[in-house]
């Protein structure tokens, strides 16, 4: 099978080559969570009224259904991605508590601000005060309570994931640097049934009552083979096996419009398999697919149409476009009247929300989470590590793990 490239690193510091393609992914996942959401018949946020805006039922009814999956393919996306990113980034010998001072910095900015504007604007009527504390610590995601889960800012749930994967990623990351390269993608095909093997646990082992209000399924089942973070560290794993094998060169060589086309097929089957296998089993495979296709064009150089000037723009604010959504659609709808519009009035709502949710992440990039990643992401002194390095490439391709020892500031 032919292999995609190597990945080249700068002869001085180490580091790998960029991949500013995966940026511009970024944004397509969250703009498929969009989607998912300006069409839902029945939002998250009591009264659980319908966000979709088009009073046609026809062209209402078969928006939902064609988003319907979309929000939990970006959302493994994400998770995949998390995996891959994390890895291909990893610098060697850094001590523990900057990476995850970093990556806590990275999320609970944006978390807290859109956790006190959900409060103030909307959540603070209806939510429990047993869910505050868990949401503001990102930890509602344990709970398997529709009304603690989902509870607030309800995109924010996915940041209990990532938070997990930000706490467990330098613990992976050394029995995962020692999987030899040949047995890597053997490892991939683990986490991929590993993700069918908790949705089919979903489907069959996992009570069925009492059902969900915005979902076909139970409250239960919804969050264990969705909302649940512990379930979707495979995925996380996935995203770090394919980091290696693209590093080591043993990942599958895919061209892009394969990976395209792959996509698209997963995506199809999503919408008419058995609902909980539209989570992540569906998908999972032409995600992996994307992110290998996507990474070695990178690396070759050669075109993919997410390297330009916007693309990256839309990918460096994609978090804030993401986690704005719960107060600028879910809020903002209730705003609105609460009936359905013609649909040219409807479509230009969706154009209204889609920019305001737009600025809404500019915002909260340019003010938020840029200035405090600037000012507070990177130590004053260096600090000495007492754990091994996560990752790194030799010249000859393979991965080592380096020793601890002093480190340098991040």
């Amino acid at each position: 099978m032919p292999m995609a490239p190597t990945a080249p690193q700068c002869a001085l510091s180490g580091r790998r080559a960029a991949l500013p393609s995966l940026t511009g992914l970024r944004f397509a996942a969250a703009m498929l969570v969009f989607l998912f959401h300006i069409t839902l018949s029945n939002s998250p946020v009591p009264p659980n009224a319908a966000i979709n805006p088009f009073m046609d039922e026809g062209l209402a009814d078969g928006l939902e259904w064609l988003f319907s999956k979309a929000g939990y393919m970006g959302v493994s996306f994400f998770f995949v991605l998390s995996g891959f990113v994390l890895t291909w980034s990893a610098k060697p010998g850094e001590p523990m508590r900057t990476f995850w001072r970093r990556r806590a910095l990275k999320i609970f900015p944006n978390h807290l601000v859109t956790f006190a504007a959900s409060m103030i604007l909307f959540a603070g009527a209806f939510t429990p005060v047993i869910a505050w504390l868990p949401n503001i610590f990102l930890l509602h995601g344990f709970i398997p309570f529709a009304d603690i889960y989902v509870s607030v800012n309800p995109p924010a749930w996915t940041l209990c994931c990532e938070l997990l994967f930000y706490a467990l990623f330098p613990v992976l990351a050394k029995p995962i640097g020692r999987i030899r390269e040949n047995r890597l993608l053997l490892w991939a095909g683990v986490m991929i049934a590993g993700t069918v093997a908790v949705q089919l646990i979903t489907l069959f082992l996992i009570p069925d009552t009492p059902k969900s209000p915005i979902t076909p399924v139970s409250v239960t089942q919804f969050w264990f083979g969705y909302i649940f973070p512990v379930p979707r560290l495979l995925e996380f794993v996935l995203g770090m096996l394919l980091a290696r094998a693209v590093i080591a060169g043993v990942a599958p060589k895919i061209h892009l419009w394969q990976a395209l086309v792959a996509s698209v097929a997963g995506y199809a089957l999503a919408l008419y398999v058995p609902f909980v296998f539209g989570f992540s089993a569906a998908t999972i495979i032409p995600i992996a697919a994307l992110l290998i296709a996507f990474a070695a064009a990178d690396l070759r150089g050669a075109r993919t149409g997410l390297r330009g000037r916007t693309a990256q723009w839309l990918g460096e604010i994609s978090f804030g476009f993401y986690i704005c959504q719960g107060v600028v659609v879910f809020y903002g709808r209730l705003l609105l009247p609460d009936r359905p519009f013609a649909t040219p009035v409807a479509l230009l709502v969706v154009a209204g929300f889609f920019a305001a949710t737009l600025l809404a992440g500019w915002l909260l990039y340019a003010g938020v989470e840029n200035p405090m990643m600037k000012r507070w992401a990177r130590p004053r002194r260096p600090v000495r590590s007492a754990v091994p390095a996560i990752v790194e490439v030799a010249p000859a391709g393979q991965v080592v793990i380096e020793p601890a020892g002093p480190a340098r500031p991040a």
